[in-house]
């Protein structure tokens, strides 16, 4: 239990910091750690990711609003893309759960793998040379954006800022204002999408530990989270030290290696 405990603090401690820097919720480092912390409490196979992704959304939600508000006091945070993306991000998010709700857990995992193959391909060798255009799309191409950005939160437990983050540079927005703008749809999308995993995960109560609404752990929203908020900040003060070529490759890398844990996980099956 000790250890399981400063698993879950260093969890927290990194995720707030990921929050800050990057401008995610810190889901793509605490899905795998919640992954392994719920295997070694017996929590069934086919049951774990479900619990770690909607665990995960739960802490998203605090770490994503300290976060924001962090970033905003540095940072141009651009409202009007926000105020364009809630209603197709917030469609895009039920759709999202309710398709989580009825997926098996090798499905999640690869929709993990995916879009760290993804987004870490972009970050560390394209860099600033994949551009869609100058400035960004109209309605109907954010609508689309923001339905995509919502319905793959759910799946991979993340608040979906890494990937509007990517997607806002390849519309040449600055990378610091990306990550700023980005960590704003944090809440909007795990709020929503929490309350889901909660729902549908109260039929398997009997498979899951103790302490747990639905497919949440609050032990688990109780240190990770709390630390995560806290740190978050901080992450939030450190990204503005680093270059936006520097904070590309950080984002990447980290991305490159938390898809590999799952993809190692899939081909092991």
């Amino acid at each position: 239990m000790i250890w399981l405990a400063g698993a879950l603090l260093a969890a927290g401690f990194a995720t707030g910091m990921l929050a800050g820097l990057f401008g995610v919720g810190g889901g793509a480092i605490v899905v795998p750690v919640l992954y392994e912390m719920f295997g070694t409490l017996g929590v069934p196979e086919a049951e774990r990711m479900h619990l770690a992704v909607g665990s995960s959304l739960a802490i998203i939600v605090p770490t994503a609003l300290r976060s924001f508000l962090a970033h905003r006091a540095r940072t141009r945070v651009d409202s009007q893309v926000l105020r364009r993306w809630a209603p197709s991000v917030l469609a895009g998010v039920i759709s999202g759960t309710l398709l989580a709700a009825v997926s098996p857990d090798i499905v999640l995992q690869g929709a993990f793998v995916v879009f760290a193959a993804l987004m870490s391909s972009k970050m560390l060798f394209a860099g600033s040379r994949w551009v869609l255009g100058e400035t960004l799309p109209g309605r109907a191409a954010m609508a689309a954006y923001g339905f995509g950005i919502g319905a793959a939160s759910p799946l991979i437990g993340i608040s979906g800022g890494g990937i509007a983050t990517v997607v806002l540079t390849l519309y040449r927005v600055p990378i610091h204002d990306a990550i700023a703008t980005s960590v704003g749809l944090g809440a909007l999308i795990a709020v929503p999408g929490t309350i889901g995993y909660m729902l549908s995960g109260i039929p398997h109560l009997a498979s899951l530990p103790p302490l747990s609404i639905g497919y949440v752990s609050l032990p688990a929203l109780i240190l990770v989270g709390g630390i995560a908020t806290l740190v978050a900040p901080l992450g939030a003060r450190l990204a503005h030290a680093f270059t936006r070529r520097q904070l590309e490759i950080g984002f990447g890398l980290f991305l490159l290696i938390t898809g590999l844990r799952f993809l190692v996980a899939l081909m092991m099956r």
